[in-house]
């Protein structure tokens, strides 16, 4: 098929640009004709919460990657649905995360239209985690554009529901995991990289830092007497994306100077495995959720997880197999990780993840996609 995958992708940076470029990726293995329509302006910079939109490293050689969109400029749409309409492609995928892109999405999918060109959205979010006005005002647009979807978690079809009044086809496939990361290394090898002792156990939170993600109540389990006993220590991994006082102030107020490593800038692709091959349990404390691009990574890194019963991860993690399921409470947080190293649990995980693995493979989420298209 001729495929254009319109959303994030290079020179952004992040794991919706690289969920994108996977995904173009898999479908390349597969024979098909592959270009991604990315943004030329994604987000204006004023409403960017972090220190930049940009990646760092070398543009992908093996993808085609154009940048055309302007997010805020309705003469644009117009110019890029024609564009698209003209290269007569049999299916874009609308790569959807939040209603900022809705009337860009929403105006570029109705000028592309064709009777030969199918209109297929991947949600990753319906309705954000902290969600605005614009979340009630914009989102039916884009989905009145539509001709199906394709959700990650069961929560997000039922989101999708909400504004798709005409009952058009969803399908739920897994988030696949995120395996462009490179091998996992010694633990050893891990540790001089990052300057950590090798002897102690590591507990890891990734990702960019924001209320709804839970990291202060990672921080008030961690501060449990029964985890003092063991060589444990918590990595923060990841950009904060709102203001970081009220995380430091509360690591002070509970005596945890010591016991927790900040490494609080944007983690590039190339030291994500550094993170991940150092971790003995990897923690998502989150208080909301739809499905999770770290738990993900988890799996390729073969990493027991920790995670709370909100929205679609509890579907992924099955709990006591490759790690926990909690309540998004603190002290039931702590009583996993008790469990987890009192009880030498990881062993058991490993193995359990080596087979559960294989259920997110990314021709699965193709499959489900090209079924939907048929």
């Amino acid at each position: 098929m001729k495929i254009i995958i319109v959303g994030t992708a290079f020179p952004f940076r992040g794991g919706l640009a690289a969920y994108n470029e996977r995904l173009a990726r898999e479908y390349v293995k597969q024979g098909n004709d592959v270009e991604i329509i990315t943004f030329s302006l994604q987000y204006p910079a004023f409403l960017f919460p972090g220190q930049t939109q940009f990646s760092t490293e070398f543009a992908p050689d093996d993808l085609k990657i154009k940048r055309m969109i302007n997010s805020v400029n309705p003469l644009n749409w117009v110019k890029v649905g024609r564009i698209i309409k003209e290269k007569s492609p049999d299916m874009v995928i609308f790569c959807y995360w939040m209603a900022f892109m809705a009337p860009c999405f929403g105006t570029i999918a109705r000028i592309a239209r064709s009777p030969k060109t199918k209109m297929v959205a991947l949600i990753h979010n319906m309705i954000p985690h902290e969600p605005t006005i614009l979340d009630k005002l914009f989102p039916k647009y884009f989905v009145k554009s539509m001709d199906g979807f394709v959700a990650m978690a069961d929560s997000v079809i039922a989101d999708i529901n909400h504004f798709d009044t005409d009952q058009k086809p969803k399908i739920v496939s897994p988030h696949p995991i995120y395996d462009h990361y490179g091998d996992s290394l010694t633990k050893k090898e891990a540790t001089i990289k990052l300057g950590l002792h090798e002897q102690k156990d590591y507990v890891l939170f990734f990702g960019f830092i924001r209320h709804y993600k839970g990291l202060d109540l990672l921080l008030e389990a961690f501060a449990d007497d029964r985890l003092r006993k063991f060589p444990i220590r918590l990595i923060v991994a990841g950009e904060f994306y709102e203001n970081p006082q009220p995380y430091l102030e509360l690591i002070i107020k509970l005596k945890l100077d010591g016991l927790v490593e900040l490494r609080t800038g944007f983690i590039p692709d190339n030291e994500v495995r550094n993170y991940f091959s150092v971790a003995d349990l990897v923690a998502q404390p989150y208080r909301s959720a739809t499905q999770s691009g770290v738990s993900q990574i988890a799996y390729h890194f073969e990493k027991p997880m920790l995670v709370t019963n909100v929205g679609g991860l509890a579907e992924i993690v099955p709990d006591g197999k490759v790690g926990y399921v909690v309540g998004v409470e603190p002290l039931q947080i702590a009583d996993a990780m008790v469990d987890f190293f009192t009880n030498h649990r990881a062993e058991k995980m490993i193995a359990n993840i080596k087979i559960e693995k294989n259920k997110f493979l990314w021709s699965k989420m193709t499959d489900a996609i090209d079924g939907l298209f048929s």
